[in-house]
């Protein structure tokens, strides 16, 4: 089998690991020509785990580049060889649009238009909010009709065995989604990074986190009518929303740019139906309260817990009773990955489940909750003689 040559942006760390389940994937043909790093001592230091690993072959020629254009060059020289597949998870601030510092994409697809691409999401958090949402939605068109290899964004929730067999019993049953009510409930004492509660520079925990669970709303429920969309929010300086086990000083942090502690969204998708979401940082610990639920005629599907220990609850017609089915040891991410290299080698597992077109949307719907939130917010302190 042919040897794997990639480009990888961005460094491996988190549950999202790419490397590791590439690695797993590609065995001893995986030749990881570049990595693409602002912060060279970061790379390095990243570097240095995997040469020292039983994969270090992969890595022993790898160079650190502070652009894609260099890595160009490189191939251009004959240095690297033209890469299959580049691997991005570099922040979303700095890719998902059209202008200099933010077009990352149409970089890969001028100077790459041979190499598959696989995004981390969001596939931005870039302001004002029109011309981002905007200008992503047309880099996916871009995408789709200029980058021939596949472009494939992470929202690993969808490559759950659960969730595929929620898809399943809707499929097989001939059944039509009639609600879906998401919950993504943070427990946030090791939440200690200052950047993420401040809402100027990550855009919020809407766009930056619930994300995952609003993109699973829209796989089950469809289209969403954005004019529809409807939020609330608890606010930093709201009493219900005082929390007390932060273990960081949101003081550095100006009040109006402090991060809500709870959103609470509804809307309508185009099919009719209706769908909710609850975002909370709320709990004390590690693990984080997450579930999804979708109804149809007769059906409760139920998928809780899918960052930990997955498991599908259904009540089916004909029974009250709910059944349980766990899924432990499933890893979507390794699934996800998976999908991809099949999909460009032609496996036996070639699905794509999330196009940057279709993740452009969920872009679009955790902006439209956040602005309406923030517009209610607006509202209410008016009414009190206030100002946001």
């Amino acid at each position: 089998m042919p040897r794997w040559s990639q480009a990888m942006f961005g460094t491996p760390e988190g549950p999202w690991n790419l490397t590791r389940r590439i690695e797993a994937k590609l065995g001893p043909r995986l030749k990881v020509d570049a990595v693409i790093e602002v912060n060279p001592p970061r790379a390095e230091e990243a570097l240095k785990i995997k040469r020292e690993s039983f994969v270090k072959d992969a890595y022993k020629d790898t160079v650190i580049l502070p652009s894609v254009g260099e890595f160009r060059k490189r191939v251009d020289e004959g240095k690297a060889k033209e890469p299959r597949a580049i691997l991005v998870a570099t922040p979303p601030i700095v890719r998902g649009g059209l202008q200099e510092h933010n077009n990352l994409e149409v970089q890969l697809n001028k100077l790459f238009p041979n190499a598959a691409i696989f995004l981390e999401k969001p596939v931005a958090t870039g302001t004002p909010f029109e011309q981002s949402v905007g200008e992503a939605i047309k880099v996916g068109q871009l995408l789709e009709k200029e980058h021939k290899p596949p472009v494939s964004v992470g929202y690993v929730l969808r490559y759950l065995k659960a969730v595929q067999e929620m898809k399943k019993i809707i499929k097989e049953n001939n059944l039509t989604v009639m609600a879906t009510n998401a919950r993504f409930v943070v427990a946030y004492e090791l939440a200690i990074k200052t950047e993420w509660w401040n809402k100027d520079i990550m855009q919020g925990p809407v766009i930056e986190q619930a994300t995952h669970i609003c993109d699973l709303a829209r796989y089950f429920g469809g289209d969403i009518d954005i004019d529809t969309v409807c939020a609330h929010a608890l606010e930093a300086h709201e009493k219900p929303g005082v929390l007390s086990k932060k273990n960081f000083d949101e003081s550095v942090i100006p009040d109006d740019l402090r991060i809500p502690r709870a959103t609470s969204a509804s809307w309508y998708y185009e099919s009719g139906a209706v769908g909710t979401m609850l975002h909370a940082i709320a709990l004390h610990g590690v693990d984080y309260a997450i579930e999804l639920e979708v109804y149809a005629d007769g059906y409760q599907l139920i998928l809780a817990d899918p960052f930990g220990t997955p498991a599908l609850h259904v009540r089916r017609p004909g029974s009250d009773q709910i059944e349980v089915h766990p899924t432990p040891g499933d890893d979507p991410y390794q699934t996800e990955m998976n999908h991809f290299i099949d999909h460009i080698e032609g496996g036996p597992e070639p699905e794509l489940l999330s196009t940057y077109e279709d993740a452009a949307r969920t872009y679009e719907l955790t902006w439209a909750i956040r602005n309406s939130s923030e517009e209610w917010t607006r509202r209410t302190l008016a009414k009190k003689g206030k100002s946001a």
